[in-house]
């Protein structure tokens, strides 16, 4: 696992395997990040089921203004902290240990510019999710959000005010990428 590209590009990550990871592909992070890249600097960054940090590291990398990580699993929270230390970031990033449903419900404050969620592969709740997403204060007028789920899972086109605008199945994955639709 690596940083594909930006400040901390080509550099290695820590991790490790648990079932409960699957560490988001190269090939994945580079769709995501080449078709975000101009809204990458200086964007406020909300990674949801951080797992190892591999997209929030990578944001930064790229040059998000903050990342907030949201991970439950102490574990992966230990391997995030690593990471952080190893590649050397600061301020730019927090941590919340924290259930990630129960974070969207309390959320209370402004919206981030983008979101990431890859949800565990093995509890198949992305349209779970993308639920409590669309009923949360997460988002405003102008985020992105992309959500990475196995092509076997249900995930809609529109939640709520949150609308589809981009699928690409990658074999057993696909990203789903949502904006706030027209009023």
């Amino acid at each position: 696992m690596r940083i594909i590209s930006g400040k901390f590009g080509g550099r290695k990550l820590v991790h490790f395997q648990a079932d409960h990871l699957r560490p988001t592909t190269d090939r994945i992070k580079e769709s995501i990040f080449n078709s975000w890249s101009e809204r990458l600097p200086e964007a406020k960054v909300l990674d949801l089921f951080s797992g190892t940090g591999n997209l929030s590291f990578e944001a930064i990398s790229w040059g998000a203004a903050s990342v907030v990580s949201v991970e439950m699993n102490k574990k992966s929270i230990a391997i995030i902290e690593k990471n952080r230390e190893l590649l050397g970031v600061g301020k730019e990033q927090r941590i919340i240990n924290k259930d990630v449903l129960k974070f969207l419900k309390s959320y209370d404050s402004e919206g981030f510019d983008l979101i990431f969620i890859d949800p565990p592969f093995t509890k198949k709740m992305a349209d779970e999710v993308m639920q409590a997403v669309s009923q949360s204060k997460v988002f405003h007028q102008d985020t992105l959000i992309v959500i990475e789920s196995t092509k076997h899972e249900t995930i809609k086109d529109q939640y709520g005010d949150i609308v589809l605008y981009r699928r690409k199945d990658y074999g057993d994955k696909k990203l789903s990428f949502y904006e706030l639709g027209e009023n």
